[in-house]
């Protein structure tokens, strides 16, 4: 049997060969992560869980604990009474236990929906999702494009950190674009000049790596052209501007996992890992902003979950589950370095103020 990733492999030196021997690493990372069946989204591997013994290379949250669904449950609901909607639309569903945790909690909370919409390109997670949602298959719903018109309450949770990116590099004072050859048999790094520029000046005139992230500012041009009432929430690890291109951050973000370890080269054991990079939260600000939809609010993980009603909803939990929600709020864990961004088209955004956002928010330092 053929190995996948040598596949794989093969599939990217044939697209190397025919662009000329070079590929941009957005390219290539699309290839690495979707390419179907043998990209690491794309292929049978395990990729959620807790532990590496079950063949799995990270945890999310909603796999850490059901508290962290159900908290954001309270806020999907709030944002469905506040916008007139019924439904809710969920990218990268993972195994489906987000899905679960706020549909069940819904229900509890007397705000039942008409359908819960999964937006994933992953068939072999797709299976995951239906046996994970097998009591709800008369609500949940799969798609893998957006309608021309969508209402509704949107979440995303570590989905911008998975999409593609650019990489630029500044090397003895001029930037290049870094992309992806293949060199004494096997694939190597490659730069090429390019006009492209971090959206700040970085002071200084040492080398510099960081990423942009064009994927992902259009996929919120997309949503807001399609977004025609409801909200979106998003979920992931990243920085404001001046925080993520700072000048000590010189080796940019990108980072691959695999057996709940990391490394910093994702040329190597392709679909076999994840490759991802952090979120500038105020690129999808602005993309937004530009498309018509208001920011809503912005903040960490811990003072979204907080607000949200957490810890109200902690004293019913057992240990294990209090021990998991402190991993969600601790600012050494997932607490401070993942944030939670609020979008809502202007028909949507006035008169309200999400639970999430009601102390603490950050907009200002977008």
């Amino acid at each position: 049997m053929t190995d996948p990733a040598v596949e794989l492999t093969s599939i990217i030196r044939r697209h190397l060969e025919a662009q000329g021997g070079w590929l941009p690493f957005d390219r290539f990372m699309a290839m690495a992560l979707y390419e179907p069946g043998l990209g690491y989204y794309t292929n049978a591997s395990a990729q959620f869980g807790h532990t590496p013994q079950g063949g799995s290379d990270f945890v999310t949250a909603p796999e850490l604990t059901p508290l962290f669904g159900h908290t954001l449950a309270r806020q999907v609901a709030q944002a469905l009474d506040a916008t007139g909607t019924d439904e809710v639309w969920e990218f990268g569903a993972g195994t489906g236990a987000l899905a679960l945790q706020v549909i069940d909690a819904l229900a509890v909370q007397g705000r039942p929906l008409r359908r819960y919409t999964i937006v994933d390109l992953s068939g072999s997670l797709r299976e995951r999702q239906r046996a994970t949602l097998a009591a709800h298959a008369d609500l949940v719903r799969w798609v893998d494009a957006l309608p021309e018109h969508m209402e509704g309450v949107v979440l995303g949770n570590e989905v911008l950190d998975a999409m593609p990116v650019q990489l630029l590099a500044r090397v003895g004072g001029a930037w290049f674009e870094r992309g992806v050859a293949w060199h004494d048999g096997q694939l190597a790094w490659a730069d090429r000049p390019t006009e492209l520029r971090p959206p700040l000046a970085v002071p200084g005139e040492h080398d510099y790596l960081t990423e942009i992230h064009p994927q992902a500012e259009a996929f919120v041009r997309t949503l807001a052209d399609r977004l025609h009432r409801g909200a979106a929430f998003f979920l992931d690890y990243g920085f404001p501007e001046a925080e993520y291109f700072h000048p000590q951050r010189h080796m940019g973000t990108l980072i691959c996992h695999r057996a709940h370890q990391s490394d910093s080269n994702p040329l190597v054991d392709l679909g076999r890992k994840d490759i991802t990079a952090h979120v500038n939260f105020t690129g999808v600000a602005l993309a937004a902003q530009d498309a018509g939809m208001a920011v809503l609010g912005y903040t960490s993980q811990a003072r979204f979950l907080l607000n949200a009603g957490l810890l109200a909803l902690a004293q019913s939990a057992d240990a294990r589950q209090n021990a998991m929600m402190q991993k969600l709020v601790n600012e050494h864990e997932m607490g401070e370095l993942f944030k939670v961004m609020a979008l809502a088209p202007a028909s949507s955004a006035d008169g309200w103020v999400p639970l999430g956002f009601a102390a603490g928010d950050r907009t200002h330092r977008l």
